[in-house]
């Protein structure tokens, strides 16, 4: 009970964090440095929004959602549509009747990622990691995240993760693998 009220408590002040911090995009990329301990980053460090590593798997989350619940199904269907606002209030319902569903933290964190809120992305992220350590979707959303912020050295901690999770090549890894790659490359122009 105590570790709960704890953890919504500490989850409360996270998402008013950052949104205090979304009133420009810059201020909001140092603010999340900062509060991940790493140094703020100069602006040619992190990836342009049009460069953004988009997860290949997300492609075909509207086919498949034949016997879930409503709101999970309505929310992948709107990731597939690329409508990032109605993803998050369906899962978050969703969210509701299965609080424990690493997929639904991962989907969320996913939406948020792409409205460029990368506080409450990271959060969903990290709780969906908590609830499956090894949730090979959020491993490799999280290292693009990490990307995103300019972190690069934390986003192959999550490729070293996902290459012990894949005994056999996973799409997870190629496409976290390939987005390191091509970040090395933004960065070094």
């Amino acid at each position: 009970m105590v570790r709960s009220i704890t953890l919504a408590a500490v989850l409360g002040a996270l998402i008013a964090a950052g949104a205090a911090y979304t009133v420009s995009q810059q201020a909001s990329r140092n603010f999340i440095a900062g509060w991940l301990g790493a140094p703020e980053r100069a602006p040619e460090a992190t990836l342009a929004m049009e460069d953004w590593p988009i997860c290949t798997m997300m492609a075909s989350l509207g086919s498949d959602v034949e016997g879930l619940d409503p709101d999970f199904a309505a929310g992948k269907k709107a990731l597939a549509a690329g409508n990032w606002n109605a993803a998050i209030m369906a899962l978050k319902l969703a969210a509701l009747r299965d609080p424990r569903n690493a997929d639904i933290q991962n989907y969320i964190g996913y939406a948020y990622r792409r409205l460029r809120e990368l506080g409450p992305a990271m959060q969903y992220y990290q709780q969906a990691l908590t609830f499956n350590g090894r949730h090979r979707s959020a491993h490799e959303h999280l290292g693009e995240l990490y990307l995103v912020l300019g972190e690069p050295t934390k986003a192959e901690e999550h490729l070293a993760v996902l290459e012990g999770i894949c005994l056999i090549p996973c799409e997870e890894f190629g496409d976290l693998k390939r987005a390191i790659a091509a970040y090395k490359v933004s960065v070094s122009r």
